[in-house]
């Protein structure tokens, strides 16, 4: 009965979720209006990131972990997708500098970053029986192929995916929005609360991986363990 309660409960997450981006893709929005959930759902990841934090702090357990980080990731996945949505539907709309990039280079490297991020996901489900945020926590700590590079390489994939997406749009402001509002939300949301819940959920087996890999940019592995 637990078991089935719980798939309930994601099931009904996931299409609640899926109901918001739906909203986000097919709403006309002011220019103003559009702008504040470009920027502004993107900046409300910080706050939850740290109450997330702060009630995993209290008691720490990985029974508990796994269902504050179920609901965290439902949420601030949500904020994400809602951001992402609306920056690449509307990006035709804002005004500013053009890249002088050919968009035959973006298109080749947004093609390039979406066939890593692919095989970031299948090296994630193979061994770490686990998929992107909320569809199924990890049940095993992914330590090899590209998880023995770099402990984030999603967030890396998910990252250059839009810097490729931005260069492929000729937007100098896409770009911006990417590394100045995007990628520091993304990178705080990592930092202050997955390393922790992931702390919590393998304890010595994740502070020895991540004592000897890289947060974000690869590294050639080394004393990886099998």
């Amino acid at each position: 009965m637990k078991h089935v309660v719980e798939f309930l409960v994601k099931v009904a997450l996931l299409v609640f979720i899926w109901f918001i981006w739906w909203l986000a893709l097919d709403t006309p929005l002011s220019n103003v209006t559009n702008l504040s959930f470009i920027v502004g759902s993107i900046l409300l990841v910080f706050p939850f990131a740290l109450l997330g934090r702060m009630i995993l702090d209290r008691r720490q357990t990985t029974s508990r972990a796994v269902w504050v980080t179920t609901f965290v990731h439902y949420v601030v996945g949500g904020l994400f997708g809602v951001g992402i949505i609306r920056a690449v539907t509307t990006h035709q709309d804002w005004s500013g500098w053009v890249l002088p990039i050919p968009t035959s280079v973006g298109l080749f490297l947004v093609i390039v970053t979406g066939l890593a991020g692919l095989l970031v996901v299948a090296n994630l489900a193979v061994k770490g029986l686990g998929a992107p945020f909320a569809i199924a926590l990890s049940k095993k700590l992914a330590v090899d192929w590209l998880y023995a590079w770099t402990r984030n390489p999603m967030v890396l994939a998910a990252l250059t995916l839009l810097l490729s997406l931005g260069i492929w749009f000729q937007s100098a402001l896409f770009v911006l929005w990417s590394l100045i509002v995007f990628a520091p939300a993304l990178l705080f949301f990592v930092k202050v609360y997955e390393e922790r819940e992931l702390e919590i959920r393998f304890g010595t087996s994740y502070l020895e991986y991540k004592a000897r890999t890289p947060m974000l940019f690869p590294r050639k592995p080394r004393n990886q363990k099998s």
